[in-house]
């Protein structure tokens, strides 16, 4: 026990030796007086973290902006303007060029299209936000491949998960990682949370936590997909759990929220538009807490491997990458915590809604 308490201390040790080292190289060459080349660096950086948690009309695997090389594969842009528009993303060469299709030009400028002439002129406001006028944009873009990639396997895992159960009761294959999970799902989230009518919620929780872990998981692969870091994405998932809390919530329910038993009468009218601000509260906070865990993940991963390009000695680039590589194992943590929490969320709104009240306790 002794020889293991002075290890620990040897480790904590030459951590906070090493980042008190790296702490005085950032200063050091923050300094420096290369500044110009320190802001360059900074705003290309910026630049790529940007690329990064947006969305794209195109799938990007790198490139090399030296020689100005892109190498992925263009994605279906559809467009409603005056009539349905459908031409490839690679008409925009990844923002560089106007493109044209049926006599309209179009400009792509920080992931969004808008509408242009020949010369790709764009008109900015002060704050220097295009004010150009925007179609209707239905394109299939990074995040949607992504997320009917995620539904194809899903497809795939369950629909050979029930042929290994029709086949004997224990499971096969991939099956027997994912069983423990669905029944944990069920038994440990579901029943306690909703009660006897768990059954017909269970399609729904089982498929937006693996929908949501199965995202996540992709978000921290180098295809730099961010699908839910965008807050359009868990809104669309927040207004789903709404919706079913909403039309499966009973007489009591609604009782509970807009004329609470038991309660004094100049207290009801006091209470109820309270109540009835947190029925959008709850969805709100479901879709915040989705999108900014995974969006400061993201960030914060990509800053950390940023701090290799700014301190060029092998302590500070040894530490970032130890840095980066700790963060991303507590990501994937993160990415199944953030799952489960989702759902659990889902199931206690469920409850909620379903739960049947004694009226005479």
């Amino acid at each position: 026990m002794q020889i293991n308490y002075f290890t620990k201390f040897l480790f904590v040790g030459l951590l906070f030796l090493s980042g008190t080292l790296f702490a005085q190289e950032v200063e050091h060459h923050i300094d420096e007086p290369n500044a110009e080349h320190n802001d360059a660096l900074e705003e290309e950086i910026s630049e790529d973290i940007d690329h990064h948690i947006q969305d794209s009309h195109s799938f990007t695997f790198f490139s090399d902006k030296e020689a100005g090389k892109h190498y992925g594969f263009p994605l279906p842009v559809i467009l409603w303007d005056d009539g349905l528009q459908v031409f490839s993303s690679s008409k925009f060469h990844h923002g560089e060029t106007v493109a044209e299709n049926n006599g309209n030009y179009y400009k792509l400028y920080h992931s969004k299209i808008y509408k242009t002439d020949a010369s790709g002129t764009l008109n900015f406001d002060e704050d220097h936000h295009a004010i150009n006028k925007k179609p209707l944009d239905f394109s299939i873009t990074k995040n949607v491949v992504m997320m009917f990639v995620t539904g194809l396997l899903m497809f795939l895992l369950f629909a050979g998960l029930a042929r290994s159960f029709g086949k004997g009761p224990i499971a096969r294959g991939a099956g027997r990682f994912f069983e423990p999970i669905v029944l944990y799902i069920r038994d440990d989230i579901a029943k306690p949370n909703i009660g006897p009518k768990y059954k017909k919620f269970m399609p729904y929780l089982l498929t937006v936590f693996f929908f949501i872990w199965f995202l996540n998981l992709f978000g921290l692969t180098p295809l730099g997909v961010n699908v839910t870091g965008n807050i359009s994405v868990t809104l669309a998932l927040a207004l789903l759990t709404f919706i079913i809390t909403q039309f499966s919530g009973n007489k009591n329910y609604w009782k509970h929220i807009f004329w609470m038993p038991g309660v004094p009468v100049p207290m009801k009218f006091i209470l109820a538009p309270i109540e009835l601000l947190g029925v959008f509260i709850k969805p709100f906070a479901l879709m915040i807490r989705l999108y900014a865990n995974i969006m400061a993940g993201h960030v914060v991963l990509m800053s950390i491997i940023a701090l290799v390009f700014f301190v060029q000695n092998w302590i500070g680039g040894g530490l970032s990458l130890f840095l980066a590589f700790f963060l991303s194992i507590i990501e994937l943590l993160v990415a199944a915590l953030q799952a489960y929490i989702f759902t659990l969320l889902s199931a206690l709104y469920f409850g909620f809604a379903v739960e049947e009240h004694d009226e005479a306790h």
